[in-house]
């Protein structure tokens, strides 16, 4: 079996890219593994992942991810997949005749969570979910829209219904389906999928969103590239291999010590911002504060 799951995360723009693109644009993220091994008493973690991200469009972005599936897997091995994403149509797009598809269990819960006026609505949705009663489920939420009074949250029971129907064949987690599954290699478990929303972070949103971060197309796929690199472990391979081709000038191992005391300093083009920080003089208070060292 072959796990995949999808998302994409909204990045800003600069320069040329901003004008023809606009402020944001979405960065697509793919992740795929063979299963999950036990870290810890209360942990797990993806075995063999792999994973891919980049501007561009579905088509273009699918056999790029099949490109990576295939050449760090016997894709002739694999009999079942499973795919993870939150409904959009790229991601369904990327399905093939060998997938099975599952509507992403947080966009699920969280669209619930929105929708329900009450906790108790949400309870029994969660039930109707849960006992695989789909059709049921859609009747309620129907009946539910038709009572309320409040035009915002009518609004949202609307948006729920045809977010399930439109989602209606994933809504049931696929080890609850019923169907035949290959046995997971020794090692190793068939777990519940739900691992996109904290890859989405660690591998892409931790260093390319927030704090004023803006990127070109072609700045941010190359980082995009490296960042999918380390996190799956493959880095320091794939520069290993460009250092096999590179003239030996360029492939000289190069290490450098710092003292104590240049730790604390200037070093190469950057700067130390306590010393060098322009503070206007109507601030005395904050000049004063500034004084105040950090504890190393």
């Amino acid at each position: 079996m072959l796990f995949e799951e999808l998302d994409g995360i909204y990045l800003h723009l600069q320069g040329k890219d901003r004008k023809e693109h606009g402020k944001g644009y979405e960065m697509k993220l793919a992740i795929a593994y063979d299963g999950a091994k036990k870290a810890s008493e209360k942990r797990y973690e993806l075995t063999n992942k792999v994973a891919c991200a980049n501007f561009e469009g579905a088509e273009k972005f699918r056999r790029r991810k099949e490109g990576v599936i295939a050449a760090n897997y016997k894709v002739d091995e694999i009999n079942l997949r499973v795919l993870s994403g939150d409904g959009d149509h790229w991601i369904k797009g990327s399905a093939r005749e060998d997938t099975v598809y599952q509507l992403d269990t947080f966009h699920r819960n969280r669209a619930i969570l929105r929708a329900a006026p009450d906790p108790d609505t949400r309870e029994v949705m969660q039930k109707l979910l849960y006992s695989k009663e789909i059709e049921y489920l859609l009747v309620y939420i129907e009946t539910l829209t038709d009572s309320v009074k409040d035009e915002k949250q009518e609004e949202s029971l609307r948006e729920l219904h045809a977010y399930f129907t439109n989602n209606k064949e994933g809504l049931v987690a696929y080890n609850r389906r019923g169907l035949t599954l290959p046995a997971p290699p020794e090692g190793k478990e068939y777990r519940s999928l739900g691992a996109m929303e904290s890859n989405v972070f660690s591998i892409i949103g931790n260093r390319m969103k927030g704090r004023r971060k803006c990127w070109s197309i072609e700045g941010g796929n190359n980082l995009a590239r490296l960042l999918c690199l380390k996190t799956t472990g493959k880095l320091q391979s794939v520069i290993s291999g460009l250092v096999s081709h590179m003239p030996e000038k360029y492939a000289e191992e190069v290490t450098t010590t710092l003292s104590a005391a240049k730790t604390r300093t200037s070093i190469g083009k950057g700067y130390n911002g306590f010393d060098t920080a322009a503070i206007p003089t109507s601030l005395k208070w904050l000049k004063e504060f500034a004084k105040i060292r950090p504890v190393y």
